[in-house]
């Protein structure tokens, strides 16, 4: 009778255990640098090319809102979804301040494109908000 061959795999050499580094940089700066200016967590972390997607598409968004006749929003606690539109307005950083500075952002209920600047203007909110934790997942090695 002839052996059977075996259907055993042999075994791999085991992976290094990933090294847990501690962040280079401060998390509260990647943080704040983030959130003021649009993919400058990114930058202060190295990663340029990321960091200058963000910092151009994200306040070219925010123009988008206000030129298409976008609110920005009071933050009243009364009214939870004028409150939470308010706090996605804010996530947008420094674009947000600059218009408001400026006096934009005043939107015109009775423009056809209101709700589509009110859209952009939100989204580049949420989506500064998802860079920012992006930037935070690099700062601690995990990407």
């Amino acid at each position: 009778m002839a052996a059977r061959p075996s259907t055993k795999r042999p075994a791999r050499p085991a992976a290094p255990a990933p090294v847990a580094s501690p962040a280079a940089k401060p998390l509260a700066l990647v943080y704040l640098l983030g959130w003021l200016i649009p993919g400058g967590g990114h930058l202060w972390l190295g990663r340029s090319m990321k960091g200058l997607v963000f910092l151009a598409m994200l306040p070219v968004m925010f123009v988008i809102g206000l030129a298409l006749d976008g609110r920005l929003f009071p933050f009243t606690p009364g009214d939870p979804l004028v409150a939470l539109a308010a706090v996605a307005n804010i996530a947008a950083g420094l674009p947000y301040f600059i218009a408001q500075a400026l006096g934009f952002g005043a939107g015109r209920v009775l423009s056809v494109t209101y709700e589509y600047g009110n859209a952009f203007l939100i989204c580049a909110g949420l989506l500064n908000a998802l860079v920012i934790i992006d930037a935070h997942d690099i700062a601690l090695g995990r990407k």
